[in-house]
């Protein structure tokens, strides 16, 4: 597995990661099939997921694999009034990540950054490497710690 942009952050930071592979299959991007090939729970593998609000622009928010974004819960604790999701055809421009490979971890600019508040209770999860075939396993602590995420109800 080539370094990804997110890896060589991690690794600068001194944040130690685990790289977990999988076989993409283009049919199927689901976080809860990612999360079946890696073996791990679906409370464990984050998705990331970018959204504009209508006061703060960008967000990014990483909630498990298995639930909904709650637009509304999500737009009151970004201080939005409005939020809505980021096409997929504008998300390689803004963030410079793809759909299915899209990491809360060295985007192009640095972004206020959302995660489900479960994630501050478990030891470790998991996000994209940056690139779709690859999960990044590293303590959420630390994660949190280094987007500066803010641990919050933002899923349905």
């Amino acid at each position: 597995m080539q370094k990804t942009n997110a890896m060589r952050l991690l690794d600068k930071a001194k944040i130690p990661y685990e790289c977990l592979e999988y076989v993409v299959d283009e049919n199927d991007l689901s976080g809860t099939s990612i999360a079946s090939q890696v073996g791990l729970e679906y409370d464990v593998v984050f998705k990331t997921l970018v959204a504009r609000g209508d006061k703060t622009g960008p967000l990014v928010m990483c909630i498990p694999v298995h639930k909904e974004i709650d637009l509304k819960k999500a737009a009151k604790v970004t201080g939005n009034k409005k939020i809505e999701m980021v096409h997929v055809k504008d998300l390689l421009a803004l963030t410079g990540y793809i759909r299915g490979g899209c990491s809360p971890v060295g985007m192009k600019k640095k972004f206020p950054t959302f995660i489900c508040e479960s994630a501050a209770m478990l030891e470790k999860i998991t996000v994209s490497a940056g690139v779709k075939g690859c999960q990044l396993l590293l303590k959420s602590s630390e994660l949190i710690a280094y987007t500066e995420a803010i641990p919050c109800d933002i899923t349905k």
